[in-house]
């Protein structure tokens, strides 16, 4: 898989920047955007951003990176070699732009499908993969790169996060917290009792709603009667949608919302308008509830491919770059798929450790129970 194949080429355009600030159907409620599906740059009065070249082609090469890493992901569950995946595909500005907009000492609480931000935390990807296959329960220490394992249970991060902005304030630290959840997790009470705490606290937390239109099978309008962005009006914190395709708005609003949090003014709510353009996981067949049309309509909207003819367009980036990075992203997908094939079954131990800081009697119980089952099989074959 290439960046041609994610991104191909399209007729150069002006590089004029404009006025637009909204989504195309009038009705719709306002947008951040910066950079239009046609690669044009924009202007929004309230958020505005100024990267290099350089920078600039580092954000599109995190994407592309990112987005072959998950296909090679992808393509390892068919394959058998992972138990379940879940893809980010056509979510990558919303996760690289929010990702690059932290800084080290900020930290991270993720559901399941942040691959984009853990490439952002310097996560190798391959950790990421570990939990997928059942070898581990998440690769990495959380204190390496302020990046807490993967979380399963929907919603509950947000608890997570708004604990330990709240602790943050309490410490005197100037660093923020950002929670991802999803559309779906936004029904969860979890999320609604961390908006209460987060706003009652003050607590130096962005909340990061991916709304990728779908919850599994269930469409937005199933989950709110209203954009889930003007939920925090009820909280008492502001809340802003932002163009989730758009890397340059993503970055500029979770930047902007970061600081208001590092200044002690409280908690914000990013609704980043995405969508997801695979299935829910790998065990999910997207045909069965969406329409081909919404899919192709989300397309002509690729992350990828309206920063690449910016790039383009304004003399940011050369064949030679785009061929670099074909090769840099061949070389990924192979590490992790060599990677992955390699990984060693673990102890079936292993499970009980860690589980309290200095032991437990029920533990030790539990597991020379568990020592006892294994055994019975050794019996039985002799």
């Amino acid at each position: 898989m290439t960046v041609e194949s994610t991104a191909a080429r399209k007729p150069r355009r002006s590089t004029k920047r404009v006025s637009a600030a909204k989504e195309p159907q009038s009705s719709e409620p306002q947008l951040v955007q910066l950079l239009t599906p046609e690669g044009e740059r924009v202007e929004h009065p309230e958020y505005e951003i100024d990267l290099t070249p350089d920078e600039l082609r580092g954000l599109y090469r995190d994407m592309v990176l990112t987005r072959r890493f998950d296909a090679e992901a992808t393509s390892l569950q068919r394959q058998g070699e992972l138990g379940l995946w879940a893809s980010l595909l056509g979510q990558e500005a919303a996760q690289i732009g929010s990702g690059r907009a932290l800084r080290d000492d900020d930290y991270v609480f993720p559901t399941y499908r942040e691959h984009g931000v853990a490439w952002c935390r310097g996560v190798d990807p391959t950790n990421l993969l570990g939990m997928f296959r059942g070898v581990n329960h998440g690769g990495w220490d959380p204190t390496t790169n302020n990046f807490h394992l993967y979380t399963i249970v929907i919603g509950s991060q947000t608890l997570h996060a708004t604990g330990y902005a709240m602790g943050v304030a309490k410490d005197g630290a100037d660093s923020a917290v950002i929670a991802y959840f999803g559309d779906g997790a936004s029904s969860q009470g979890d999320v609604a009792e961390s908006f209460t705490f987060s706003a009652v606290y003050n607590a130096p937390v962005v909340f990061f709603c991916q709304n990728n239109q779908w919850a599994i099978s269930e469409p937005t309008e199933k989950q709110t009667r209203v954009p889930l962005y003007q939920r925090a009006q009820g909280f008492g914190f502001p809340g802003v949608r932002v163009d989730g395709n758009d890397v340059l708005a993503c970055l500029a609003v979770t930047r902007s919302a970061l600081e208001r949090a590092r200044r002690g003014e409280g908690p914000t709510l990013v609704e980043a308008f995405t969508y997801r353009m695979g299935a829910h996981t790998t065990s999910d067949d997207p045909t069965k509830y969406r329409a081909d049309e919404e899919r192709q309509a989300w397309e002509a909207k690729d992350p990828i491919l309206r920063l690449r003819t910016y790039l383009e367009n304004a003399g940011h980036a050369d064949e030679a770059f785009f061929a670099s990075l074909d090769e840099e992203s061949e070389t990924l997908g192979k590490r992790v798929r060599e990677a992955v094939r390699a990984m060693p079954d673990p102890d079936p131990l292993a499970i009980f450790e860690n589980v309290y800081a200095d032991g437990h009697a029920l533990v030790d119980e539990e597991r020379a129970q568990f020592l006892a089952y294994q055994a019975s099989f050794a019996e039985e074959g002799n």
